[in-house]
């Protein structure tokens, strides 16, 4: 009965502690001007907690360096037109894997189901170009109608993509991912009626012109707010944009200096 007793005092005990501790922690505040942070009283300007990006669906972080960007061995031919130099990287994310068929699909698929009524040119300029299979001295005409949809080819690397439509792909991207940590969030829910321009878009909506269908939104502490915003990019939610590696990234992260 006495252990029993005991151990029931130390627990009581911690959680007093617990509480004491919680309650007397010290409130952010401004180191330039000593007001309080996150405090509707003096204006509700909001301070988010310093928490490190989180990583995109399939991304892999690069850290940064330095490495030798170029040739450094002679070729056969003795072309020089890309000389060694050195070249400092910063820390990025990149795809662990090429961007496959089924992911290309999967944006074809959305912009069929938003554009294809209105603006059915959208989805055609966004196809791959799946010609380039057929060449001269080979019969590749078989995957010029299978490489690309077949489920067999699901998950090879998408082909035939031009830098605008790769371009497009990484914008649409940034779009679907920032939409669904929104929706994770509980800030936003499924909207599967998004038709032409009424589709979520991130610029759009950190302009305040997109509302979408909000679940809970974002509690506001401006005294003179309405009680719930939208989703601000200081609040450490929301990804930047994806975007085409440049060519230096692209040699350091094939070179696997990480």
């Amino acid at each position: 009965m006495f252990k029993m007793n005991k151990l029931f005092l130390i627990v009581v005990g911690l959680v007093l502690l617990t509480i004491f501790s919680t309650s007397c922690k010290p409130k952010q505040r401004s180191r330039t001007t000593g007001w309080e942070y996150n405090n509707p009283k003096n204006g509700g300007f909001e301070v988010a907690q310093s928490d490190e990006q989180i990583t995109g669906p399939g991304l892999v972080l690069i850290e940064g360096g330095t490495f030798t960007m170029g040739s450094t061995s002679e070729t056969p031919f003795y072309e020089w037109d890309n000389s060694p130099r050195k070249v400092t990287v910063s820390s990025f994310y990149i795809d662990q894997t090429e961007v496959s068929n089924i992911a290309y699909l999967e944006y074809i698929f959305w912009l069929n189901r938003v554009y294809g009524q209105s603006y059915p040119l959208v989805v055609q300029n966004a196809l791959p170009d799946t010609l380039v299979w057929r060449d001269r001295l080979a019969y590749n005409e078989p995957l010029v109608q299978t490489y690309f949809r077949h489920p067999s080819y699901q998950n090879y690397p998408v082909v035939g993509v031009s830098w605008v439509q790769a371009n497009d792909f990484a914008s649409w991207r940034s779009d679907r991912v920032n939409e669904g940590l929104l929706i994770d969030a509980g800030i936003l829910d499924f909207d599967p009626d998004q038709v032409d321009e009424n589709n979520f878009n991130t610029d759009a909506y950190l302009a305040g012109q997109y509302e979408g269908l909000v679940k809970e939104g974002k509690k506001d502490l401006d005294p003179n707010g309405t009680g719930v915003r939208n989703v601000r990019f200081e609040d450490g939610l929301l990804l930047p944009n994806y975007r085409l590696p440049t060519e230096a990234e692209w040699e350091y992260a094939a070179l696997g200096l990480v």
